[in-house]
């Protein structure tokens, strides 16, 4: 019979802090994105293809003041997000639920592009809830 081998915990804090790191770092590159998005959609509308007849109807501009709003909370949220306080990964798993969300509700204008921010923004969900924070030593 083998027996388990057991790790110290040691050995899982480098993982909590890649992961965590991880989580900020994409939150604050989808901050900075969401905002580029808002400022390109409110500065020239007609760069974006529009969809007609669908469910949830906005203009480009209206949804370029979405991104740009929700880019800014994005982008503070992930760089609080470095010192690994639970109301930082609170605030994260919401800021970024309701990115993924607005990339959802985007879809029929730029659907690659929200496409691969919803799979981002899952990754940044995921990465904040299954990070330890008593592993993760923050100087």
């Amino acid at each position: 019979m083998t027996q388990a081998v057991k790790h110290p915990a040691s050995h899982r804090e480098p993982l909590a802090t890649g992961i965590a790191t991880f989580a900020a770092v994409m939150l604050v590159i989808g901050g900075v994105l969401g905002i580029l998005r808002g400022i390109m959609a409110i500065a020239n509308d007609s760069v974006f293809v529009n969809t007609p007849d669908y469910v949830f109807e906005f203009n480009v501009e209206g949804w370029g003041w979405v991104h740009l709003a929700l880019g800014i909370v994005a982008l503070m949220t992930g760089l609080s997000l470095f010192k690994f306080t639970l109301w930082a990964r609170v605030a994260g798993v919401a800021i970024a639920g309701l990115l993924l969300v607005s990339s959802f509700l985007s879809l029929p204008y730029y659907p690659v592009w929200s496409v691969v921010l919803i799979a981002l923004y899952g990754f940044v969900i995921w990465a904040l809830c299954v990070a330890r924070p008593e592993s993760v030593d923050v100087p």
